[in-house]
């Protein structure tokens, strides 16, 4: 096992790595920029290295600043969190060569994966079902035209590298798909460095649902079921929850089964999570892979009782999985809300700015996760997620009482935050009887 790890992330995901690494005896080493110099969980890790200014380019994604810092403390591995360097497959091969442990996937993995076309054809490989569209990457907007008239409109366009919704455009006919095309690209090359695209079938009001396996080196892989993760804007996650409350065991059953396969054929090691689209008729489509911890990642150790930051650690230790399938049980539903510091009046603004009160929820059942407190400073230059606000209930509709319990004792003042919009999607009446889609914030809550 490691004696001493450098966490290259920032915020609540830091704090979460440090607890875990205390906790199994391993010294954490956090970095920070100067933005972060104040941060309270800095000063929980058993050593703190500043590299850099608050711009995230001259710091969290600065790799040899991180590498540098990595030698100075004399650390044994490195985990990236989500976010920033998570999914940079040159970070971690730069990290093999400097002889540290990345905290994931090996860089062909993340590489073969990352890469959406790829991982298309691993999935159709492994008899994982897809999406209907192109079967590589598509040389430019007549071709794609070409392909939009054989499987049909909608479409989406999408690119073949990153992700969080950039690079992607749906267009219903000819005339939208030039538009489309053009800007997806030019997004994708700016997000990315890589103006590749595919095109895909867009299926019509689907969930979103995804599926959380670990990997060993050994080809041992285990799934922790699926989150749901269907409430969401412009492609970015408010609300998720375990199980998916549509899905029949049959369903679910193949779903987890289809995930293994497409983790396993990959030849991948560690955290991952598979995303599907699920249709109205419960058939669901491979759509990609994460090759990271997830944000959303309390949900499934609240509902499995298992510590997946731990099991990230001990398998790149090289520990193998010494759990079968049946012992991974899934009990009760539990549901996150991320609380971001944005002001769903004025169109989700961001919100920084000082918090002078911050009262957490609490009870049974209620778990936050924060790097925020009283006193400290909202920054205007990271993602404006403060707190993840998770609740484990034995049913459904307690998980939601607990949940809207739970919002209503949080304060956080004065900045603006999306809890009053988590109550009201909460609080929706296709919400509590499952009636939703992916549009449903752009379509139901204006």
């Amino acid at each position: 096992m490691f004696s001493r790890i450098l966490i290259a992330n920032r915020g609540e995901i830091a704090l979460r790595i440090i607890r875990a690494c205390h906790e199994m005896g391993i010294e954490a080493v956090a970095v920070f920029s100067q933005a972060d110099k104040d941060a309270e969980y800095v000063h929980l890790a058993d050593e703190a290295i500043c590299i850099g200014p608050p711009s995230p380019a001259q710091s969290y994604l600065n790799i040899p600043r991180i590498i540098s810092a990595a030698e100075i403390a004399d650390v044994e591995a490195i985990h990236p969190g989500y976010g920033f360097l998570a999914e940079n497959a040159h970070f971690a091969e730069i990290c093999r060569e400097c002889g540290i442990t990345f905290i994931g996937p090996s860089p062909e993995a993340m590489r073969r994966l990352g890469d959406k076309v790829c991982a298309r054809e691993i999935a159709k490989a492994a008899r994982v079902p897809v999406v209907p569209g192109t079967e590589g990457e598509i040389a430019d907007e007549n071709e794609a035209i070409k392909v939009a008239n054989k499987i049909g409109y909608p479409v989406i366009i999408k690119a073949a590298a990153g992700g969080g919704g950039r690079g992607m455009r749906v267009a219903h006919n000819d005339i939208s798909l030039h538009a489309a095309f053009a800007a997806a690209r030019a997004e994708a090359e700016a997000a990315f460095k890589n103006g590749a695209l595919y095109m895909e079938k867009y299926i019509q009001q689907p969930r979103h649902v995804e599926v959380q396996v670990i990997a060993d080196k050994t080809g041992n892989a285990l799934h922790f079921y699926e989150r749901d993760c269907t409430i969401q804007r412009r492609h970015q996650k408010l609300i998720e929850e375990s199980p998916c409350p549509v899905l029949d065991e049959a369903t679910r059953e193949e779903l987890c089964k289809s995930a293994l396969r497409l983790i396993q054929n990959a030849e991948y090691a560690n955290a991952a999570t598979i995303e599907f689209l699920l249709d109205r008729d419960k058939n669901f489509y491979f759509i990609e892979v994460n090759t990271r911890i997830q944000v959303e990642h309390p949900v499934t150790e609240m509902v499995t009782g298992q510590d997946l930051i731990k099991w990230q650690i001990k398998i790149a230790a090289g520990r193998t999985l010494d759990l079968r399938q049946k012992d991974i049980v899934h009990n009760g539903v539990a549901m996150e809300c991320r609380i971001n510091a944005e002001d769903p009046a004025r169109n989700y603004a961001p919100c920084p700015g000082p918090i002078t009160k911050f009262i957490a929820p609490g009870g049974q059942g209620v778990r936050v996760d924060t790097h925020v407190h009283q006193g400290c400073t909202v920054s205007p230059y990271y993602d404006s997620m403060i707190a993840k606000l998770i609740v484990h209930q034995n049913t459904r509709e307690e998980a939601i009482a607990t949940m809207k319990r739970a919002l209503r004792e949080f304060r956080i003042e004065p900045i603006k935050t999306t809890i009053p919009a988590h109550l009201e999607i909460l609080s929706h009446h296709l919400f509590t009887k499952n009636d939703v889609d992916t549009t449903f914030i752009e379509q139901k809550m204006g």
